[in-house]
């Protein structure tokens, strides 16, 4: 790998298809995004797809290709079938877009292991040894990056924290099981509660902002949130003894409003391991997925 060659990363999520080159030293230098058509026929959104790549690697060959996608994926097989993209089911994605672009063969890996790849390269998780980054946004997402190299699992899916269980008598959840993450720290699972709890405002954003200016229904729903999210933290690092915690999404941007609370409820834990753990906050914003494509790209 050298600093000056190009790759093509490209991220696939339900709201944006993105795609990018990248340079050996993680710079992005060309970068393109459309809209997901996400209720469209699967021709039509695989013509948006492979349209986005051709046009994005145009004048520049990749050395490599990186693709990101939202999950389940299957990387032995190289399909996708995104929850949040209903026309894709098993979709032969490596192949539409090695036949779109040509070059060396893309590999996949999953949206939130790019995120937490792209941010201990070049973002807030350098120089850990073992990292989980965690995604907060309309859903919770989690990739794992051990000794500097992604972890997949059998078929591309390791670290996905928000289908844990932290409340065994809870909410039912949308993938079928009782009181995972998700149904508490997602950012539509804090709004549902403080609403239901007597807030009035409309948005994730507006519920920060309340927070922040001390709302006491605002602050306890970001307070239970972190809880959700401290026990799927608490246990991911006894069982993989971790360093840093990276958090990214949308939700995220509330900052210290979230993390705050979230490390309060980490360090309660007695563990010495838990108490030397660093939880931080993203770094690359949308272009953690990007980065962390094309590292994977360029890594044997």
């Amino acid at each position: 790998m050298a600093s000056d060659d190009h790759y093509l990363a490209v991220d696939i999520g339900g709201t944006k298809l993105a795609a990018a080159i990248v340079t050996g030293s993680g710079q992005v230098v060309r970068q393109r995004e459309v809209p997901t058509p996400s209720s469209e026929p699967e021709h039509l959104v695989t013509r948006a797809l492979t349209e986005l790549v051709a046009d994005v690697c145009a004048t520049t060959p990749p050395a490599g290709i990186g693709v990101a996608s939202a999950g389940p994926i299957d990387t032995a097989r190289g399909t996708i079938s995104p929850v949040n993209i209903p026309a894709w089911r098993e979709f032969p994605v490596v192949d539409a877009i090695a036949e779109a672009v040509g070059g060396p063969p893309p590999r996949l890996i999953h949206d939130s292991t790019a995120a937490a790849l792209g941010e201990h390269w070049r973002g807030a998780g350098a120089g850990s040894s073992a990292l989980l980054g965690i995604v907060v946004s309309t859903g919770i997402g989690g990739g794992l990056v051990l000794d500097g190299r992604p972890v997949s699992g059998a078929a591309g899916n390791a670290g996905f924290i928000g289908h844990i269980t932290a409340d065994p008598v809870g909410e039912h959840c949308a993938c079928g099981r009782t009181g995972c993450i998700e149904t508490g720290a997602s950012g539509p699972a804090m709004l549902r509660w403080a609403r239901a709890n007597g807030w009035t405002g409309h948005s994730t954003p507006e519920l920060a902002a309340a927070a922040a200016t001390g709302d006491a229904t605002a602050v306890a729903a970001f307070r239970r949130g972190a809880e959700f999210l401290a026990g799927g933290i608490i246990t991911s690092a006894i069982l993989l003894d971790l360093d840093r915690v990276v958090i990214a999404g949308g939700v995220s941007a509330a900052g210290e409003v979230l993390l705050g609370p979230l490390r309060a409820a980490v360090i309660r834990d007695d563990s010495a391991d838990i108490r030397e753990l660093r939880i931080v906050r993203a770094e690359l914003g949308r272009h953690s997925g990007l980065i962390g494509a094309a590292r994977h790209a360029m890594t044997p």
